[in-house]
């Protein structure tokens, strides 16, 4: 897409994306530090990994985390960047989809190979294996739209959706419980975790609404850079949010 010279300009992305570090090598360092919490990727854009290095990565975290790793994932926005990164753009989420497939062949198989339209090898070794049983949990880090609710109930196990209240989050999860009873699926097996932006989901009553229509867990935007700060910012959510 060329943009026309009469177009009004987007506005630039925050800065903030410029600034984020590798997620697994950060989630490993939040791994050492704690020994409960979770910790996961919202989100990771797979196709512009190769599935093998990210796979063993994941793995391994997984591994000596004790089996606490949630894999958010996206299959990219950004055309530029994606191409750069050696993704099929147009076809993004069938490549994503045989990404994810490779991962969990290495995952649950002491030897694994695959032969596909975008990775083709032969059989190869990945250890350590995750923890978590059969894999980590894989969860779909995107809006409501049909085509997303299909993708999480066929190959997902949860959905971390960017929603304005809890009204789009309650008729999400009605939809996908409607294509579970279509594809004989427990809808109990999708953990639903809404992703807040910045200044929202960020009181009690936030919360109570959301878990109503069937969130799980809640994910809050920290608006703190520096150290302190963060420290302060995660007292004041945790007095409101868990007490």
């Amino acid at each position: 897409y060329v943009r026309d010279r009469t177009e009004e300009e987007p506005p630039p992305p925050p800065d903030y994306l410029w600034q984020m570090p590798d997620p697994w090598i950060a989630l490993t360092r939040a791994a050492t530090a704690t020994t409960k919490i979770r910790v996961g990727s919202a989100i990771c854009l797979i196709p512009e990994h190769s599935p093998l290095i990210l796979g063993n990565e994941i793995a391994s975290l997984d591994h000596y985390s004790g089996g606490r790793v949630n894999v958010g994932i996206g299959a990219g926005w950004n055309e530029l960047e994606s191409r750069i990164m050696g993704v099929d753009f147009d076809h993004r989420w069938t490549q994503t989809r045989e990404c994810v497939d490779v991962m969990k062949e290495l995952w649950t198989k002491d030897e694994s190979e695959y032969h596909g339209k975008y990775y083709d090898f032969p059989p190869v070794r990945c250890f350590p294996k995750p923890a978590q049983k059969p894999h980590p949990p894989i969860y779909f880090g995107t809006g409501g739209s049909e085509r997303v609710y299909k993708r999480i109930v066929e190959w997902g196990d949860g959905w971390v959706p960017l929603i304005e209240g809890p009204e789009d989050l309650g008729a999400g999860i009605k939809r996908i419980n409607e294509l579970c009873a279509e594809k004989g699926r427990d809808p109990n097996t999708i953990h639903h975790v809404p992703f807040s932006l910045e200044n929202q989901f960020r009181t009690r009553a936030d919360r109570d609404a959301l878990e109503a229509v069937g969130a799980q867990e809640l994910l809050i935007w920290i608006l703190s850079t520096e150290l302190d700060d963060v420290l302060d910012e995660l007292k004041e959510l945790a007095d409101e949010l868990i007490a």
